[in-house]
């Protein structure tokens, strides 16, 4: 499993040059009626991003942090039919349920309910096959339409993170990627390729690899990658619009009520974009965000979804939070 996390961190380097955007017709938000809250976010992201009416795709399901998967099969198929064929991407509109049995609701919508994506006890997954590719159009390519949630700890803080991401649009921003090694050596496994993306990427923005526990008033946190069950001080620092930061432990996608962190704080501290597993991973890299594929394809101007989705290879138990459409390194006039 290191020979595999090394050798994409040393094939990442020879990629093709990128420049892409999510269009608003290639996203299709999915609200819940029964969910006050969910209706207002798919609201806000549809204004802020213009969002077309017919890509709005509306059910009615119950509020509950985990939803079985023969429910979930059924409303699949009904969110598929009524789907234009021109979305390439879904965006769930809500915060609970963020996981289908076995798997996280994301991954679930992304590629169907199917128990391969699903680890038994330690065990690989299903690999996806959007991972490290350089496709514009995952559905045309592919079938599958990748996923993400708009979820957060109140209203005010999905907003919060729907504007980050909207401002963030082709700022290219001077922030620091920081890549952190904690004491916690068992959720460290992505640390021994921090020395690699430094050393391949440090030319294309500030690379700060560093050993602590946390990162205490930074104040241009445009990447945050370690781990650890928790990670403290987050809020002393500054989250540049657009960040994207997660910590590898094996609960940080159960949004509410265990004992982990969970990845909201992330997004209550300012983050666009966070990742985590809602059941046990067994700590392989590969089901989590390989840190240089972010930061290269990000800083190429990929979306949001686009670079943190193609970077874990192995996504069944992994939940995505975020603004999707970011895209802080775009350059429309590149097109």
């Amino acid at each position: 499993m290191r020979f595999f996390f090394q050798y994409v961190a040393i094939i990442m380097f020879f990629a093709s040059n990128l420049c892409a955007a999510v269009l608003p017709e290639q996203i299709a938000i999915i609200v819940n009626k029964n969910d006050a809250m969910s209706l207002e976010i798919g609201n806000y992201y549809q204004q802020k991003r213009n969002i077309p009416d017919e890509n709005i795709i509306r059910i009615e399901f119950p509020v509950t942090g985990s939803m079985g998967s023969h429910l979930f099969s059924m409303l699949r198929q009904q969110i598929v039919a009524q789907t234009p064929e021109q979305v390439q991407f879904y965006v769930l509109a809500w915060s609970k349920p963020y996981k289908v049995a076995c798997m996280s609701i994301t991954s679930a919508m992304t590629f169907g309910f199917d128990r391969k994506y699903c680890a038994h006890d330690c065990s690989p997954t299903e690999p996806s096959v959007y991972f490290n590719s350089n496709s514009l159009s995952p559905f045309n390519d592919f079938k599958i339409r990748p996923t993400i949630m708009l979820a957060g700890s109140s209203m005010k803080q999905v907003k919060a993170m729907i504007d980050h991401g909207v401002q963030s649009d082709g700022t290219f921003p001077t922030g620091t990627g920081y890549l952190v090694t904690t004491s916690d050596a068992a959720r460290n496994v992505r640390s021994y390729v921090f020395e690699t993306i430094s050393a391949a990427y440090s030319n294309r923005i500030k690379i700060e690899v560093s050993e602590t526990d946390a990162l205490h008033k930074k104040q241009d946190v445009l990447f945050y990658f370690t781990g650890g069950v928790e990670v403290k001080g987050l809020k002393t620092n500054r989250f540049l619009p657009g960040a994207i930061a997660d910590h590898l432990t094996s609960s940080g996608g159960v949004l509410f009520g265990d004992r982990q962190m969970s990845i909201l704080k992330w997004l209550d501290a300012g983050a666009t974009g966070s990742y985590g597993t809602v059941t046990e991973p067994c700590a392989f890299p590969q089901k989590f965000p390989h840190p240089g594929i972010v930061i290269d394809r990000y800083t190429r101007g990929e979306s949001l979804i686009e670079a943190y989705w193609k970077s874990v290879a192995w996504p069944g138990q992994g939940l995505f939070v975020g603004e999707p459409m970011a895209a802080p390194f775009y350059n429309s006039h590149d097109q």
